[in-house]
């Protein structure tokens, strides 16, 4: 049988709904099944031209070819494509919540994400100084008791993954610090052998300032804070390269001595990444007891409803999500013999 993932549809005015019906236009190693509003997916289908067909999700029943399998959750109000409003906010946490449930007391295998608007759901809350939604990666390392996850980007042939996520570019130099950054690599290196497969992890480390410090002379945190780290886990057996000037850690030659790359903070890797694989990225969370990927962009608000929106980048996170599984259970089965 083929393992049930669950797929978010994300924010309905944007273009999640109508990505997610043309998963009806391939055959998928796993068994997808779109979370959100059937009649919302039904229009989006229509509207952009999809010829898919749908059916509520029943475990036991069979699936045509060309039909997308649908666990119905309904707006709280109707949805126009570019559209954004906030009393939708809750629905789309709710998809999110129900796809953790799910895949925590195993009705689903691994979950994928479409995008979300972090202003509205934001907005949905009550707003504020303190943001109280910033992400995917900070809500499922919240509601699945993860004290702490891993944003990585997968495209291009690049893995990315980031030691800080989601902050203002003043607070980052604080929050690297000497446990945050183990954990982190800590983190990297378990989760490329367990869901992806690589026994013994290459990790290329980029230091923060410029020319990774430039011996001090361009700041200190790779003298007190990152060399101290790399040199305690490389004493463990990790196989760890860096501090490493960013501006030349992206080139084929080093690339080519590693399985993944951390960057410091998210714009020192990602554009790199995106620039690669855009609209054929996946967003992978290290460290969650559950396997989650998503798409590499945004809502889209401009696309929604047209037709035009590129569903690449869900494909490819099916796909990993698909190979994810198999590397878990191949290594689960390797730590039982």
């Amino acid at each position: 049988m083929r393992p049930v993932v669950a797929v978010t549809s994300g924010e309905p005015a944007g273009v999640g709904p109508e990505l997610c019906a043309r998963l009806a236009e391939r055959e998928w190693p796993v068994r997808p099944v779109v979370l959100g509003d059937l009649g919302l997916l039904r229009e989006r289908a229509a509207s952009s031209g999809s010829a898919a067909m749908f059916q509520s999700w029943l475990p036991d029943a069979d699936v045509p070819s060309g039909t997308v399998e649908v666990l119905h959750l309904p707006l709280a109000r109707p949805s126009r494509p570019g559209v954004l409003d906030a009393a939708n906010g809750p629905y789309v946490l709710g998809l999110l919540d129900r796809a953790i449930s799910g895949c925590q007391n195993g009705a689903f295998a691994a979950m994928v994400t479409a995008p979300v608007h972090k202003g509205v759901i934001c907005e949905s809350l009550g707003g504020g100084d303190a943001l109280p939604f910033s992400g995917h990666t900070e809500y499922l390392a919240e509601h699945t008791g993860t004290p702490r996850v891993v944003m990585m980007l997968v495209g291009g042939g690049l893995r990315v993954a980031l030691a800080t996520t989601h902050l203002p570019l003043a607070r980052v130099p604080a929050a690297i610090t000497q446990p945050a950054l183990e954990e982190t690599l800590r983190i990297v290196h378990a989760d490329l052998a367990r869901h992806f497969g690589i026994a013994a992890p290459r990790i290329l480390v980029a230091g923060l300032n410029p020319h990774a410090g430039e011996g001090g002379h361009m700041g200190r945190e790779e003298i007190d804070v990152i060399e101290p780290v790399l040199a305690r886990l490389r004493a463990e057996g990790m196989n760890l390269t860096g501090p490493l000037p960013a501006d030349t850690l992206f080139v084929p030659h080093t690339l080519a001595q590693g399985d993944a790359v951390l960057a410091m903070y998210h714009d020192q890797g990602l554009p790199v990444l995106k620039h690669a694989s855009f609209g054929g990225g996946v967003n992978v969370t290290l460290g969650l007891p559950i396997i989650r990927t998503s798409v590499d962009h945004g809502t889209a608000l401009d696309l929604a409803g047209s037709g035009r929106a590129d569903p690449g980048s869900l494909f490819a996170a099916l796909e990993l999500a698909a190979t994810m599984l198999a590397a878990r259970a191949a290594h689960a089965a390797g730590a039982a013999a």
